[in-house]
């Protein structure tokens, strides 16, 4: 027979040892249980889940070394500080360079997350690696476990979702923490769009850099739980507003006759450059956002702006920030941006941001933040949280 457990919030299906649990609702106060267990064990082990919260306790970034200026870029495309920082409000952005890759930034961003909260890696159940952009095709994250040291073999897995990948690996987490019964669970966010960008298209290449971010998502009483709301959504409608889409290499066989023949074997192949639709994009994000972290509040308990502390966004382009921040009727002095210094970095963007607004003692333990990220999908999700 199954359980149900009832509360307001976003659910998680999960099947335990003897108990079948319908929905795990993510949850402000205590839920209601509707449905007793088949075994005593089944009841204990419910029981315990029913009263586990989970909370952000560390955190962690990295960037690459090479710091890439408005002014270089005019030397390379056509374009010059003053058009890129109006229209954007970026100024500089990292790129990886030279013997760099993106897996070590990732791992760097974990250790510091880890060695915020003293957590050591043994004790890590999970590991989220949000990127749309890894060194390897098949994933990073059993290459970040490995390189961490975990000696149980936790499980880890790579979520591509492109700049809202991180919110999503939020999410995930706080259902294997709620439904699952994981205890330290790590979500990072890293992506190298640099990578897949014309760097003689002006409209594109002014916007990307490259870094990684993470969080140490940790049970906890559910007192104590730091993660209120969420809201989730995906429109294929949008898609074609920004891809980098898989293309087959050209060949000389291309124009001969048995084409049956010399399409086997396949040839290499690779991913166009990114494109997109800035005006599209930015009238998306201005529209669905605002909606979004209001949906996330009102599931949260949390209806209105002066609720939450801290207004942190994906950092794509300070008008979309400003025009959003408006929308909600946060004042800037309340939006945390470091968009200026590192340009769009993708999922990484919103952990980045994070990391240094806790580390430079602007985000203080039992902060409450608004968190929203938006890109190619098109993918949007809200996510409120307490920090610490």
């Amino acid at each position: 027979m199954a359980n149900t457990i009832a509360a307001s919030g976003v659910s998680c299906p999960v099947v335990l040892n003897g108990v079948g649990i319908s929905k795990m609702w993510q949850h402000q106060g205590a839920p209601t249980l509707i449905m007793c267990s088949t075994t005593a064990k089944g009841a204990v082990e419910l029981s315990r889940l029913v009263n586990t919260g989970c909370k952000l306790v560390g955190c962690g970034s990295a960037v690459p070394s090479l710091r890439v200026s408005n002014n270089d870029l005019a030397k390379i495309v056509d374009t010059n500080d003053e058009w890129i920082s109006v229209r954007t409000g970026i100024h500089h952005r990292r790129v990886l360079s030279g013997k760099e890759n993106l897996t070590d930034l990732a791992i760097e961003a974990a250790w510091k997350a880890l060695e915020m909260t003293d957590v050591p890696p043994e004790d890590v159940d999970l590991i989220l690696m949000c990127s749309s952009t890894g060194d390897d095709r098949f994933g990073s994250a059993s290459v970040i476990q490995k390189a961490l040291g975990c000696k149980r073999n936790p499980l880890a897995f790579d979520i591509t979702a492109a700049c809202s990948g991180f919110l999503l690996g939020l999410f995930s987490a706080s259902c294997y923490i709620k439904a699952g019964g994981f205890k330290n669970v790590l979500v990072i966010g890293a992506d190298a769009v640099s990578r897949f960008i014309d760097w003689t298209d002006r409209g594109s290449c002014i916007l990307f850099g490259d870094a990684a971010g993470a969080v140490l998502v940790q049970a906890c009483d559910i007192g104590e739980d730091g993660l209120f709301g969420f809201d989730l959504h995906s429109d294929g409608n949008g898609k074609r507003h920004l891809i980098s889409t898989f293309k087959e290499n050209e060949t000389d066989d291309a124009s001969n006759e048995n084409h049956s023949m010399t399409s086997f074997p396949p040839k290499c192949s690779s991913y166009s450059y990114l494109q997109m639709n800035g005006k599209e994009i930015f009238k998306f994000a201005v529209r669905v956002v605002p909606q979004s972290i209001e949906a996330a509040l009102e599931k949260a308990g949390l209806d209105g702006s002066n609720n939450f502390d801290w207004l942190l966004l994906h950092q794509a382009n300070q008008r979309i920030i400003d025009g959003i921040a408006t929308r909600l009727e946060v004042p800037s002095e309340r939006v945390i941006s470091n968009l200026a210094n590192y340009g769009n970095t993708s999922a990484a963007s919103i952990p980045l941001a994070l990391d240094e607004a806790v580390r430079n003692g602007k985000v203080q333990p039992g902060h409450v933040i608004a968190a929203a990220g938006f890109g190619a999908g098109l993918t949007w999700a809200s996510a409120i949280f307490r920090w610490g």
